[in-house]
Parts: C-alpha cells; sequence; structure tokens
C-alpha cells in the first residue's frame, strides 16, 4: 500500500526506552505518533498525554485496528518475533528494539515475514548512529587503516537491567550476551561490511562460575572470540552488574595495518563517546560529547519508511548477527561440558593413584 508523506505510527510498549523513542519521533516530525498500546494502563496514558493525547490501548490487537503505516516495537524479547510477524502480515512496516528474535531461527522468520509481504523492517541498533561510531567505519571503510586484522569490542554495565524478565532464559532468549553482546557483534562487523564468519569461541559465566552447558540460568559475564575468513579476529566481552569501577565501560577497538581507531566512552558515561585515529604512538581525537544520538536509528527509519517502505535487503545482516550469538552460545555450552569432563576424569585419576590408608602405615 502507498505510504503517506507523514507516516502514522503506532508504538507497542511505551517503558522507558520506548517512551523515548516515541518522543524522539514526535519531536523529529518526520512521523506522526498516530496512537499506542502498553499493558500498564497507567504507562499507556502518561505517555499518549505527552504526546497530544493520541488514542491509546493495552492490547496489539486493539492498536493494528486503527489506522497506522507502521508499527515500533519496545516489548520484552521473547514477544519481538512474533509481534512483528503479526504486523508485517497487516500490511505495517516493523521497527523494532533488539534483538529482533531470540535466536537466529527467529529472527529469520520476521525477515522472511517482511521479504514476503514487502514492507520495511529495521531493528533499533542505536550504536551505530553514535557519531564517534559513524567516524571510525568511514575510516575503516576509505582504508584509513589499513588492513584491519584485529578488533576488541566491550560493553560492561554496571548495573544491569532492572526487569525481572531479563533473567529468564525463556524470555530473554540469553543474558548480557543476547542484551550488550547484539549491539557489539553487530559494530564490529558493521564497521568491517559484514565479512564472512567462520570460527567463534565462547565462554559464559554467571556469578563467577562458568555456565554448564544445559543451564536454564542466564550468564552475567561472556566472553567470545570471532575468526573471520581473511583470518582477522574479533575479541567480545561483556557483563552486567560489572565491578568496573564506573557506571559502564563501553568500547571499540579497531587495530589495522596501518594504523587503529578507538570508539570509547567518556567518564563511565552511557551516553557519551569519542572517536580516536591512533598512528603509532601519536593519538589524534576526532570526535568528542556532546551527540544527540539515541534517536537517530528510529528516525532514519521512519525517513526510509516516507520515502519508500518497501524491503531493505540490509535487514537480512540481523540474522548473520543472531547466527554468531547462537554460535557463541553453543561454543559456551560445548566448552562448560568439556572442561566439566575434564575436571571429572582428573578427580578420578587422582583418587585412582592416591595411596590408601593401609598403604601409608
Amino acid at each position: 500500500m502507498p505510504i503517506k508523506n507523514k507516516p502514522r505510527l503506532g508504538f507497542l510498549g511505551v517503558g522507558w526506552i520506548g517512551r523515548h523513542r516515541m518522543e524522539c519521533i514526535h519531536q523529529s516530525g518526520v512521523a506522526e505518533v498516530a496512537a499506542l498500546a502498553d499493558v500498564s494502563a497507567e504507562y499507556a496514558h502518561a505517555a499518549a498525554a505527552a504526546v497530544g493525547n493520541v488514542p491509546w490501548f493495552q492490547s496489539l490487537t486493539d492498536l493494528l485496528a486503527e489506522d497506522l503505516d507502521g508499527l515500533v516495537i519496545a516489548t520484552p524479547s521473547a514477544l519481538h518475533a512474533q509481534q512483528s510477524i503479526t504486523a508485517l502480515e497487516s500490511g505495517l512496516a516493523v521497527f523494532c528494539q533488539k534483538p529482533l528474535g531470540r535466536d537466529a531461527q527467529e529472527t529469520a522468520a520476521v525477515v522472511a515475514a517482511a521479504k514476503q509481504h514487502d514492507r520495511l523492517l529495521g531493528v533499533d541498533l542505536s550504536y551505530r548512529h553514535v557519531e564517534a561510531m559513524r567516524c571510525i567505519q568511514v575510516l575503516i571503510q576509505a582504508g584509513a587503516l589499513g588492513r584491519v586484522f584485529a578488533v576488541n569490542v566491550v560493553f560492561h554495565n554496571a548495573y544491569g537491567p532492572d526487569k525481572a524478565w531479563f533473567y529468564n532464559r525463556e524470555l530473554a532468549g540469553g543474558g548480557c550476551l543476547v542484551d550488550l553482546g547484539t549491539h557489539l557483534v553487530d559494530l564490529a562487523l558493521w564497521a568491517l561490511d559484514f565479512p564472512e564468519v567462520v570460527d567463534v569461541y565462547g565462554r559464559c559465566f554467571s556469578k563467577g562460575a562458568e555456565l554448564p552447558g544445559l543451564s536454564a540460568e542466564v550468564e552475567d559475564y561472556a566472553a567470545a572470540r570471532i575468526v573471520l575468513a581473511d583470518g582477522a579476529m574479533i575479541d567480545l566481552t561483556c557483563s552486567w552488574h560489572a565491578s568496573a569501577g564506573c557506571d559502564a565501560v563501553i568500547g571499540a577497538q579497531f587495530f589495522g595495518s596501518e594504523g587503529g581507531a578507538e570508539l570509547k566512552n567518556v567518564q563511565g558515561s552511557f551516553f557519551d563517546f569519542e572517536a580516536l585515529h591512533y598512528r603509532g604512538t601519536q593519538s589524534e581525537r576526532l570526535v568528542a560529547p556532546p551527540d544527540d544520538w539515541g534517536g537517530r536509528a528510529i528516525v532514519s527509519w521512519a525517513r526510509q519508511l516516507a520515502a519508500d517502505g518497501r524491503f531493505d535487503p540490509q535487514i537480512e545482516r540481523s540474522v548473520d548477527v543472531a547466527g554468531v550469538l547462537d554460535a557463541i552460545y553453543s561454543s559456551a555450552a560445548r566448552t562448560s561440558v568439556h572442561a566439566q569432563l575434564e575436571m571429572q576424569a582428573r578427580a578420578s585419576q587422582a583418587t585412582e593413584s592416591r595411596p590408601s590408608v593401609a598403604g601409608r602405615v
């Protein structure tokens, strides 16, 4: 169906992040906030009042009955895939919070629905839109760093999520890796123009102990090494409730044959970033705060919706990212099982080789 010059958007889920994205759209003027829904009547009423008393509901069904061009989804992760597919099958474009699905299979199903119905699908990978990160991507793509052979990406959050569902594997799909690592894997691969991944190794921990392979508990610390087809490596670490001496440590380092570049948060901030360009021992600061980047991803999607609204094949990269996360989890599960078996074998060998009490008397 044709899209109006100013698309009418519905917002499903208006907690902190959903309401922030809604207000960014309202302030930008590129689209109209037409209606919203949240299971909390209190949240829905307050959000509706903030943007001019638009109609509000408590269910997706009621929201979809409105005259809409697109739906913005900011609900718990377990709901993302089915809610996105329902909206796409209703003829709407979709902009969803990450992760689009709890695993690659769910993610691929949403992308397939968008392709089948030829509707625009976007994911809120907001860190791509940080000006410092954009600057670094331009450096890399222009060849200013030479051949990038190593990348370090990190996201340590001193607090962790405040909603109980984040700590439920069935509802969230995982812990800090799917929550924070989604951004890190996407940033690294996006900056390098999505090279082929050939090998993945990962480990997951909770409260300092390595998680067993079939654990229902979610990880609060994850580490991974991602090997690319050209031999380059991406090292990733992320955590919740980190003892990092500040609110957050967020960064991405790129090491190339002709130089290096780094994205780093400033003074532990979740929002302030700088970009640095390295040549040997020399350092040049390219971008510094302030930078109001939080709503850029959704505003960009809304502009694309207004201009065309058709399926954009770039969203298929979300399946690649989800596949890497799946591989990290699979590797971590295998590694923990092997480690447990080795420890059991060593304990058994030690018991067998230990002299008996009678033999020592």
